[in-house]
């Protein structure tokens, strides 16, 4: 008995002297830390973004993102809060095939919850950093986004405009008059 609590208490200090092991991380955490978690199993989410890079070695590469304007667009009413923040994602081709287009100007990209090993400046690929994923959830499909117009740019652009044209009207009658 005594063997099996020892046993459990080792076990349980080194699950939690492993922050990698620690469920789900920010990306924001992945970014200013990453070596405290290289070589680890983590979760983050985030909005896939850019370009899905694909390999013939049977990788695609993408960028997730995990700031707020992944999860409340401006457009759709979000905040400005700072910057993007993301990460280098590989994922196999056969899970990312099934994904939607990533996210650009005028569209929202997968939002994916993702599982994977943290390579942290891995010496196989001269130094990156980023997720080797194991595990891909779609939480919310792509989506575009619908901006419209601001009427009142293009009506302060029009009156702007008639105001140069009257000006140079004026300007063009005064010349022939002097001339």
């Amino acid at each position: 008995m005594r063997r099996m609590i020892l046993a459990a208490a080792v076990g349980l200090v080194l699950v939690l002297a492993n922050p990698a092991t620690a469920g789900e991380i920010a990306v924001s955490d992945l970014v200013s830390d990453g070596a405290s978690f290289a070589g680890g199993e983590v979760t983050v989410v985030g909005e896939l973004i850019g370009d899905y890079g694909r390999r013939r070695n049977g990788w695609t590469w993408t960028q997730l993102n995990g700031d707020s304007y992944a999860f409340a667009p401006v457009v759709d009413g979000g905040e400005l809060s700072g910057s993007n923040i993301g990460i280098g994602v590989r994922i196999p081709s056969e899970i990312a095939d099934a994904l939607d287009p990533p996210g650009r100007y005028r569209t929202v990209g997968p939002i994916v919850q993702l599982t994977g090993i943290w390579k942290y400046h891995d010496p196989d690929r001269q130094g990156e950093t980023y997720l080797e994923v194991t595990d891909l959830t779609i939480l919310e499909r792509g989506r575009p986004l619908s901006e419209s117009p601001e009427w009142s740019i293009y009506l302060a652009g029009f009156v702007l405009l008639a105001i140069a044209a009257l000006v140079m009207w004026q300007y063009t009658r005064k010349r022939d008059a002097v001339g």
